[in-house]
């Protein structure tokens, strides 16, 4: 009895020890077993050129899937803002309208084509109507490449004062080939040059103009302009000469006895003391050209003259105080 429970003992023990038959459970080393398959289907993910065509068509449509995805987000990104957008338009017109509502007197907000539109029509009544103003730009012959930058930056600022002003001048730019470094020079530095709504001739101002309907501004003038004629073209000479040659324009006028005035600076202005001891009446064209246009538009010389004269030319109002 005693042999036979020993022998039954050992065969137990054996069997114990033996690797189970069958599918492997969870835990141990069959846990280890499992992790390691886990572990190489990520690097089968990771590396798809290496796996089979089957795995490849499923990672090519997961790709489409995932491109398809992000170009859904940015075209929801894109409609919010073009949604926010309409509401940011929609709620201005409604303030407007609001405001309007409020202020019937108040002026309608006119479209930037309207107000273009208006411009030209403007300026084209001016052409038939209006006063003239003439550049005499036959003298940029001998003038540097800097003077002639200079002379183009006035001459968009000119044209600007001319589209905003209320009774706008019609210009003529005349002496002005287009095969000129000025004529380039403005190209260069003015946008639309081009299409400036104004006359441009080769030839000199007093061919172009009957000689007695010209009047040729110039400080050496001995006459003082007293008003603005609109039978009348007002010539300034187109000239930037940083050593100020005195009595270029007015030596000019009188080759061709065309009659010349000068602004009254000095019959509305005083000269104002200062640490340089400096008064000068030359001003650039612009500058003679807003003086020009603000009297036509008010018929007041001082206010025109506040207007033009900078405090740097060493000139003040009469009545000013210091």
């Amino acid at each position: 009895m005693d042999c036979k429970s020993e022998e039954s003992a050992q065969r137990a023990d054996s069997q114990a020890f033996q690797e189970p038959e069958g599918p492997p459970e969870a835990g141990g080393e069959d846990g280890l077993s499992e992790s390691f398959q886990l572990l190489q289907m990520d690097v089968e993910y990771e590396y798809p050129e290496e796996t089979s065509p089957a795995n490849s068509a499923t990672w090519n449509s997961v790709g489409a899937a995932w491109s398809s995805k992000n170009v859904q987000r940015k075209q929801r990104h894109w409609e919010r803002i073009v949604s926010s957008k309409k509401s940011k338009r929609k709620q201005e017109r409604e303030r407007r309208k609001a405001k309007r509502a409020e202020d019937p007197g108040t002026c309608p907000q006119h479209s930037k084509r309207f107000l273009k539109a208006l411009t030209k029509e403007k300026l084209l009544e001016a052409k038939h109507s209006g006063p003239r103003l003439c550049i005499d730009l036959s003298m940029t012959q001998h003038m540097s490449k800097k003077e002639l930058s200079r002379l183009a930056g006035q001459i968009r600022r000119l044209y600007g004062s001319n589209r905003k002003a209320s009774r706008p001048f019609w210009i003529c730019l005349t002496g002005f080939s287009t095969a000129s470094p000025l004529y380039e020079e403005c190209l260069r530095m003015n946008d639309g040059f081009s299409a400036y709504l104004l006359d441009v001739t080769e030839e000199d101002c007093f061919s172009v103009f009957p000689l007695e309907t010209l009047v040729y501004l110039t400080p050496d003038s001995e006459h003082p302009l007293e008003d603005i004629d609109q039978s009348t073209v007002y010539v300034i000479g187109g000239l930037v000469d940083e050593s100020i040659q005195k009595k270029v324009t007015f030596q000019k006028a009188r080759d061709y006895s065309v009659k010349t005035a000068r602004l009254p600076i000095q019959e509305y202005m005083i000269r104002r003391q200062n640490e340089k001891n400096y008064h000068s009446e030359i001003l650039a064209i612009n500058q003679v050209f807003d003086i020009l246009s603000t009297y036509f538009e008010t018929r007041n010389w001082p206010e025109a003259l506040k207007k033009g004269v900078s405090p740097g030319k060493g000139y003040i109002l009469q009545n000013s105080a210091e």
